[in-house]
């Protein structure tokens, strides 16, 4: 069996992997012919980068890292909530859709890590 730290940097390594997917949508809703019209979209390309940026800091920090995922992904799922809300609004082109997806997907894997992480530590607490 892995040791904890070794456990918890998959979880780390699985939260990263989802943070490029969501990166990948930043990009493509920053350089959509979209965003000019609706500039609340930036809303969404805001908040990847912020969740981003405040992960990769501790990305070698697994504990710190579930930490800070624990105090950003509320706001993170609130604006993957809205974004989801208003694409249909703004576009029903695919490349919108699959967007939509993406994000909702990554905030669910994002608490799924963030769960089994919290379930590491405890296990591991009590030994």
């Amino acid at each position: 069996m892995s040791s904890m730290e070794e456990q918890l940097a998959e979880c780390v390594q699985r939260c990263q992997e989802q943070m490029a997917h969501a990166w990948v949508v930043r990009a493509f809703v920053r350089h959509s012919d979209e965003i000019e019209d609706f500039p609340e979209l930036t809303n969404i390309c805001r908040a990847i980068f912020d969740l981003s940026r405040a992960l990769e800091t501790r990305v070698d920090d697994p504990v710190g890292y579930f930490k800070m995922l624990t105090k950003k992904l509320g706001k993170f799922r609130v604006a993957v909530d809205e974004y989801s809300k208003l694409v249909p609004e703004i576009s029903t082109h695919t490349n919108f859709g699959q967007s939509v997806i993406s994000t909702q997907v990554c905030a669910r894997e994002l608490g799924e890590s963030l769960d089994k992480a919290k379930k590491i530590a405890l296990a591991n607490s009590s030994k």
